[in-house]
């Protein structure tokens, strides 16, 4: 079930379709494509990872979502325009049964948005307790065993963590019933519904929402899988893929400055000063777990970091990202790297659900609850416990070695890698 029905959950949702159709190829996705190495020595062997762990089959998929407009997925791939009609028109049918319930939104929370598809709740704990009907009849009319949910809708005005409400689960849940909207966001409603009704969920924003205590005490008490947030999509890949070049190779650097261009809903939504923040802060915390100004004072000790997001609406779904990294080399004489990412976000970001997905259903299957940090390879902040000093890891090559190692001890092999 995936939260907003918008470009990425469209073009997953029609992606998936047209390969259990053989009429496209699922380019992007880890669970489809890579291998991985298991055993050692002569017992080697290189394996997809559907050959190593029980993952869900494609065709075994159904899809529901929830969106604030009440435009059918078929309508809604179209509106989107990320992709052509050649890709759509053969799964239309499929697509147009796929209808959104009705949202549980606040338009505090996307000033931008104007949607009329939404629940009229009372409380906050009230729109948790219909997401968990919604839940329940969805798993029941479709005859489904699983339920995993994943959030690919807009991003929520920041919310920062509070103890007082979010510090444990008793208090997160008499704020809802308090109908607190300024410290439980919707989203939280959703993630208190998925995890309440036995399903994985997913951030797939840079929300606040399942990184506070009171949902990992869920997550622990419901023995369900958590991961996020924000999909790693375009510049934060780059990011988290080429600062490893400066560390392994000792290179300093001065400055790294970050612009980008969308025009989607979700660069419309950005738009807005207070919802750019929460995006702001995900993708700054990138840098600074890589390059660690405490380990090399001379290399990092003072690094601007700054990140910019422009809508510009002719390039809807096109996304566009500069780079410019002001580094330095022997006897500190200054050197550039100029990154131009033209990329598409929501192609980018269809593996991205699609692997989230099936990877959290196999953890819940293999009893592995709360933080999935194995998954952080998928996320641009991954999850961590701040409140015990822990730090994120962001190291895209570090993020691989965990998304193996977990893989390989699902399958029933020794996690033979290690981070250090």
């Amino acid at each position: 079930m995936v939260v907003g029905c918008g470009a990425v959950a469209t073009t997953f949702m029609t992606g998936v379709l047209m390969v259990r159709k053989g009429l496209a190829k699922p380019i992007g996705s880890m669970t489809q494509y890579d291998k991985i190495r298991v055993g050692q020595g002569k017992d080697k062997k290189y394996l997809h990872y559907g050959d190593i762990v029980p993952l869900a089959k494609l065709d075994d998929i159904v899809f529901g979502t929830w969106d604030c407009y009440p435009q059918n997925a078929y309508q809604a791939a179209v509106y989107a325009e990320v992709l052509k009609a050649k890709d759509i028109e053969p799964v239309r049918d499929e697509l147009e049964r796929i209808k959104p319930l009705k949202a549980a939104f606040d338009k505090n929370y996307a000033k931008r948005i104007d949607g009329d598809n939404v629940k009229q709740c009372a409380t906050r704990w009230d729109m948790a307790q219909e997401l968990k009907e919604d839940i329940r009849n969805f798993k029941k009319e479709n005859g489904l065993s699983r339920v995993v949910v994943i959030w690919a809708a807009s991003t929520e005005i920041y919310v920062p963590y509070d103890e007082k409400f979010h510090g444990t689960l008793d208090a997160l849940e008499n704020a809802m019933k308090a109908n607190d909207r300024e410290h439980v966001a919707p989203s939280m409603c959703y993630a208190y519904a998925a995890l309440t009704e036995g399903c994985p969920f997913i951030m797939g924003a840079p929300n606040t929402t399942v990184d506070i205590p009171a949902m990992w005490e869920l997550a622990e008490k419901t023995k369900m899988p958590i991961a996020g947030k924000d999909f790693k999509t375009g510049q934060t890949l780059v990011k988290s893929g080429f600062a490893p070049i400066l560390k392994v190779r000792n290179l300093g650097l001065s400055g790294w400055f970050s612009t980008n261009i969308l025009g989607n809903r979700d660069g419309l939504v950005l738009d807005e000063p207070a919802n750019f923040h929460t995006k702001e802060v995900s993708k700054l915390s990138t840098l600074e777990t890589i390059l660690r100004k405490e380990d090399q004072p001379d290399l990092y000790g003072d690094i601007f970091h700054k990140v910019r997001i422009n809508y510009y609406p002719p390039r809807n779904d096109n996304k566009e990202g500069w780079d410019n990294l002001d580094i330095f080399g022997w006897m500190g004489y200054p050197m550039q790297i100029k990154i131009n990412f033209l990329c598409r976000d929501s192609i980018l970001a269809a593996p991205l659900l699609l692997d989230l997905s099936l990877l959290s259903d196999l953890a819940a299957r293999a009893g592995r609850y709360g933080i999935q940090r194995f998954l952080s390879f998928f996320l641009k902040s991954p999850m961590h416990d701040y409140t015990k000093g822990e730090e994120a890891v962001n190291n895209l090559f570090d993020q691989y070695v965990m998304l193996k190692n977990a893989i390989r001890e699902m399958g029933g092999y020794e996690a033979d890698e290690l981070i250090d």
